[in-house]
Order: C-alpha cells, then sequence, then structure tokens
C-alpha cells in the first residue's frame, strides 16, 4: 500500500534516508535530522512531499521524497523525485513501482508534463528497473551542483 506520509512516519524516513546514504557510499552526506524534515514535510509551508510503502501488516518499507520542478519549455510543472527508497529485504515486491505509479499518477491528475529524478551511474539495479518502467535516460544533461562553501562563496557570504 502507498500512502501520503504523515508526521508519525518522520522517524522511519529518517532511518532509510540513512540507510540510503550507507547504499550510495555517502553517509557523511546525509546531515538532515528529523526536525529538519518534520518542519520541510509538515510545517508552515511545506514545499517537499512524501510517500510511504507499507506491507500488508503497516510496516513501513520504502518511501519517496519529492517537490515541484517546472519547465519553462512545456510552461507546465512536474514532478522531481529527490529520494526514492525501498529497503533491500522486501525489494522486488513491487514496493518501489508502486511508489513510482503513485507520483505518475499525481502528475497525470494534476496536469503535470514530467517526473524526473537522478540515479547514480553505477546502480545498474535501478537503472534497469527505471528503464523497466519506460523512464529515458537524459545523457546528454549533466548534474551540477553548489553546496557549502562553494555555495556561500558565490552567494556572498565570504
Amino acid at each position: 500500500m502507498i500512502r501520503s506520509a504523515d508526521i508519525t512516519d518522520v522517524p522511519v524516513i529518517h532511518a532509510m534516508i540513512r540507510e540510503l546514504a550507507e547504499y550510495e557510499k555517502a553517509p557523511h552526506e546525509a546531515r538532515a535530522t528529523e526536525e529538519q524534515l518534520r518542519e520541510a514535510l509538515f510545517g508552515e509551508r511545506p514545499a517537499v512531499f512524501a510517500h510511504v510503502a507499507q506491507t500488508p501488516d503497516g510496516e513501513v518499507v520504502g518511501f519517496s521524497v519529492w517537490f515541484l520542478s517546472f519547465s519553462t519549455w512545456r510552461g507546465a510543472h512536474g514532478i522531481y523525485l529527490e529520494d526514492l527508497y525501498v529497503r533491500p529485504g522486501v525489494r522486488g515486491g513491487g514496493y518501489g513501482k508502486a511508489l513510482l505509479a503513485e507520483l505518475a499518477r499525481t502528475c497525470v491528475e494534476r496536469g503535470y508534463e514530467r517526473l524526473e529524478w537522478s540515479v547514480l551511474d553505477w546502480n545498474v539495479s535501478a537503472i534497469d528497473f527505471y528503464r523497466s518502467v519506460g523512464a529515458v535516460p537524459m545523457d546528454e544533461w549533466t548534474v551540477n551542483r553548489l553546496t557549502d562553501d562553494a555555495l556561500r562563496k558565490l552567494g556572498g557570504a565570504q
């Protein structure tokens, strides 16, 4: 079952974010606290959203965290999927596909024209899974990112 996350899901989402960071070989990058997640997802003006995947007995075993994007070329919003994670012991059980399908359904219902995300180039199992649902890699695009000192320097804080 897929449902919108609620405030009681924050601790398990936080724990799974740590698991994902370990899997992606970057645990030092996952610095978000439960309080930050709670505020981002359920604060006064949330701009980030989450769904959780549950087993039939109610255990949360996966999540998606996403936010709205906008395409100037299409003139329409889309969803940017920041993270999709399913615990290893239940992978292959349809939870990842159900999470993606829920986001696709949201796009269709709201008139959004894109569902996009990034995947590490070494994560072959994820790439194969995404291709199996019809996702097309955007190989001609390179993701760029500013963080930490570089972000502060450009922003005039140093």
